[in-house]
């Protein structure tokens, strides 16, 4: 199954929840599918392409947006709109999710980026149709996935492959080259 394909898919099984996504409990829960979806998707697409690099650019990406955020949300006292603590600022829902769109964009290009990218502006609405977020929040947090994205992402060559291994005998890493 084609990469573009699984996210296409991933979003379409997304879309109906929006349709129904009327109510506040409904958004929140359509964007923690979406948010921790985006994660795991951009975790298993480097895994199913046997990419170990890509695996690690998406960790650093999505660790660090996800750790600065927390930090933020410790640090500055910003009041939810639903009133029920002082971490609204920044979104890290929304952090998690562009760091990994931007993740999946710029390793496997944009097939699978557009579409990663809709279900992450779509996180974001539903924080704020949550009232777990204003919009300062959520652009805050995209902002945050993005950069860090950026920081520690770069295009996947299919022509080098480096994979470990490890057996009871002994470990070591494979390169392959094509040209």
């Amino acid at each position: 199954m084609k990469l573009n394909t699984i996210c296409l898919l991933t979003g379409s099984l997304l879309l109906p929840l929006t349709a129904q996504a009327s109510s506040k409990e409904n958004w929140e829960t359509f964007s923690d599918i979406g948010a921790y979806g985006l994660v795991g998707i951009a975790a298993a697409v480097p895994l199913y392409k046997g990419d170990w690099e890509g695996f690690k650019q998406a960790g650093f990406s999505i660790g660090t947006a996800s750790g600065v955020g927390l930090i933020g949300k410790n640090t500055i006292d910003a009041e939810r709109p639903d009133g029920s603590d002082n971490k609204s600022f920044p979104s890290n829902h929304t952090a998690n999710a562009f760091a990994s769109a931007t993740t999946l964009h710029l390793r496997y290009g944009w097939e699978v980026g557009l579409p990663a990218y809709g279900i992450a502006t779509l996180v974001g609405v539903g924080r704020v149709e949550a009232e777990r977020h204003y919009w300062k929040d959520v652009a805050a947090g995209a902002a945050l996935g993005i950069v860090s994205g950026w920081i520690f992402t770069e295009a996947y060559d299919s022509s080098v492959q480096v994979i470990p291994w490890a057996t009871s005998q002994g470990a070591g890493v494979n390169v392959a080259f094509s040209w």
